[in-house]
């Protein structure tokens, strides 16, 4: 997610609106300013969260949102981590 998306509790936010949609994964702010997020979960719930990702949480400014279906060679995770 790229816009004013550090410092607004998007990545808690996020957390919270992964765990109540039952989707595992993490979301991390990376050093350029974005946040990043992987998800895995059933894909109606993944895709709701990525639209939540559109707009964040209140006081966010998401300008671009890259959505990237990858094969990701990581431990299922069993919950949702903020790195």
């Amino acid at each position: 997610m790229h816009g004013a998306v550090q410092g607004v509790f998007f990545r808690d936010t996020c957390r919270r609106e992964a765990l109540s949609r039952g989707v595992t994964g993490w979301v991390c702010n990376n050093d350029d300013g974005c946040v990043e997020a992987l998800f895995r979960g059933d894909g109606e719930d993944v895709d709701a969260l990525c639209r939540w990702c559109e707009h964040g949480p209140p006081g966010a400014r998401v300008d671009h949102v890259e959505h990237l279906a990858v094969r990701d060679d990581e431990p299922t995770a069993t919950t949702f981590a903020v790195r």
